[in-house]
């Protein structure tokens, strides 16, 4: 809703985007944990999911990144 009202500050913004990463790339890591071995041919889409996972780590910078602004803000 702030983003449509054009009031989402970078610090909002570096939250979620830190807090969504990171809980995609657990839930991620899990799933592919269940396949094992198999998970990382990419026959399987979870093998697609995991690459597209570990880059969104990184997208619109870094959660390393995000958590100084993120910092910075308090």
């Amino acid at each position: 809703a702030k983003l449509l009202r054009g009031e989402l500050d970078v610090a909002t913004a570096s939250m979620a985007k830190y807090w969504v990463t990171e809980l995609q790339g657990e839930v991620v890591d899990k799933c592919l944990q269940l396949h094992g071995g198999a998970g990382y041919i990419n026959e399987y889409p979870i093998a697609k999911m995991y690459r597209d996972a570990r880059i969104t780590r990184i997208f619109g910078g870094s959660n390393e990144v995000m958590k100084m602004l993120i910092a910075r803000s308090m």
